[in-house]
């Protein structure tokens, strides 16, 4: 207990100030995940919301679909993207593999499914009010998707903060996709992982400090959005 209670002392005093490398570790880390929470948001909200307002055939399998993707081990995308990109994949020409291109792309499709499913819950209610009031107001279908877009906004934000706090926390994935190297794609997790092999328990620590407080601020931002 000593030990552990001796590195939080010590992982507490590296960031008294925080060193060049902490800070660029912390702005890699909200630039990855951040970019990537967008770019699964931007797919995520239009799925949601044609999931919620239109009936079709094979609606519930689509629906499944999305919420079996949620349980996808995030190995797994790793594994599918690193295909993707690596030399002899498809996308191996663009040259994404260990960049931070790959890791935004990796982490969006986590992402995705998550903030897919959890908009679509909160909507399906919204959604049925909503039509019920449009149709007897005699509105069309973009309003109605314009009055479903105002009333579930608080729950696209929630869905996208649930995103992102999946996606910053993400280590083997990012390892396998980023490389964790020095300078260009060690983000928090991987530098965490990395020095506590090495031994720099209290280095680990910091670094685990910084990410617990900046997930906690990005959080309490949204949610004060949200409140707003």
């Amino acid at each position: 207990m000593s030990y552990i209670l001796e590195g939080l002392k010590q992982g507490a005093a590296l960031l008294l100030p925080p060193s060049s490398e902490i800070l660029q570790i912390v702005a890699l880390s909200l630039a990855v995940s951040g970019a990537a929470t967008l770019l699964a948001a931007l797919a995520a909200v239009p799925v949601s919301l044609f999931l919620a307002l239109k009936e079709f055939r094979g609606k519930r399998l689509l629906v499944g679909l999305v919420n079996t993707a949620m349980s996808v081990p995030a190995v797994l995308i790793g594994l599918l993207v690193y295909g993707l990109v690596s030399r002899r994949g498809p996308l191996g020409i663009l040259g994404l593999l260990f960049t931070p291109g790959a890791m935004v792309l990796a982490q969006a499709l986590l992402a995705f499914p998550l903030i897919t499913a959890l908009a679509l819950a909160a909507l399906k209610g919204i959604a049925r009010d909503a039509r019920d009031l449009a149709l007897s107001l005699g509105a069309n279908r973009r309003q109605l998707a314009a009055v479903v877009i105002r009333q579930g906004r608080f729950a696209f934000l929630t869905a996208i903060i649930a995103g992102f706090s999946r996606v910053i926390g993400e280590t083997g994935m990012t390892l396998m996709i980023g490389g964790n190297i020095k300078g260009q794609t060690r983000v928090l997790t991987t530098a965490i992982s990395l020095e506590t092999m090495k031994g720099n328990f209290e280095l680990g620590i910091a670094l685990g400090i910084v990410l617990l407080l900046t997930a906690l601020a990005v959080n309490v931002a949204m949610q004060g959005l949200q409140g707003k």
